[in-house]
C-alpha cells in the first residue's frame, strides 16, 4: 500500500539516537478513509500524527534513481491530509537510544493511517507553504506548514524513493506515502474527535472510542 517516513527533524533523530530519517511500511489492511473510527483498546499506547500524504501516479523504479524533488513531483497523482496511527508500545527512549535498530524492527511504530479525500488538482499549491491546523474536540492543538517536513513534503518523498532504491526497491503507481508530521503528535483518549485541515487540501477526521 505504501510507506511512511519518520524522524524528519534533527530534534526527533537526536531523541532516539539515529542520524537519518527512517522509512516504514504502510499495510493495506491498516489504511482507513476519512471519516474513520478506531479503538484505544486495540493499541498499547495510541498516538496520532498530522501529515501530508501523496498517492503515486506512476512508478519510480530503483534503476532510475537517484530521484530529485522535481522528479518525484511529476509522479504524484494526488495529495491529501492524513493521520498516522502510531503505537510506540510505551517505548523506553533510553533503551531505544542504546539500540536504535529497534525502531526499524518495529516498523517505525506505524499502525496505519487515515486518509482524506485525494486532491488531484494540487499542482497550483505551494506544498511548502500549505498550512495545517490540528484540533481535538474542536480545540486547536497545533499548527504547522509543509516546510516543517524537511523543508518541503516532496523532499521527504524523494528521500523515501532513494532509500527504497538503495535497497533495490521502488515506489509504484497507487502507493501512498505519508511524509511526516507537521504538528507534534497527540495521544487521544476514548471519546475524542480529531480533525486535521490543510489549506486547499481539505480535512481528515477521526473518532476514537
Amino acid at each position: 500500500a505504501g510507506y511512511k517516513i519518520a524522524l524528519t527533524t534533527p530534534a526527533m533523530r537526536s531523541m532516539v539516537g539515529i542520524a537519518d530519517p527512517v522509512a516504514g511500511d504502510l499495510l493495506e489492511k491498516s489504511l482507513h478513509r476519512s471519516p474513520a473510527r478506531v479503538r484505544t483498546a486495540d493499541y498499547r499506547r495510541l498516538l496520532v500524527e498530522f501529515e501530508i500524504a501523496v498517492e503515486m501516479g506512476e512508478d519510480l523504479p530503483a534503476v532510475q534513481a537517484p530521484y530529485t524533488r522535481e522528479r518525484v513531483a511529476q509522479a504524484v497523482a494526488a495529495v491529501m491530509p492524513a493521520f498516522e496511527l502510531i503505537d510506540d508500545r510505551e517505548a523506553d527512549l533510553a533503551l531505544l537510544r542504546a539500540h536504535p535498530l529497534m525502531l526499524i524492527a518495529e516498523n517505525a511504530w506505524n499502525e496505519g493511517a487515515v486518509l482524506g479525500a485525494p486532491v488531484r488538482d494540487w499542482r497550483s499549491l505551494d506544498l511548502a507553504a500549505v498550512r495545517g491546523v490540528a484540533s481535538v474536540n474542536g480545540l486547536v492543538v497545533g499548527e504547522g506548514s509543509g516546510s516543517d517536513v524537511m523543508g518541503h513534503p516532496l523532499e521527504a518523498l524523494a528521500w523515501v524513493a532513494n532509500n527504497l532504491a538503495a535497497r533495490g526497491l521502488g515506489l509504484w503507481r497507487s502507493d501512498v506515502v505519508i511524509t511526516g508530521s507537521l504538528v507534534t503528535s497527540e495521544r487521544p483518549q476514548a471519546g475524542d474527535q480529531l480533525r486535521f485541515e490543510l489549506d486547499g487540501l481539505g480535512a481528515v477526521e477521526l473518532d476514537v472510542d
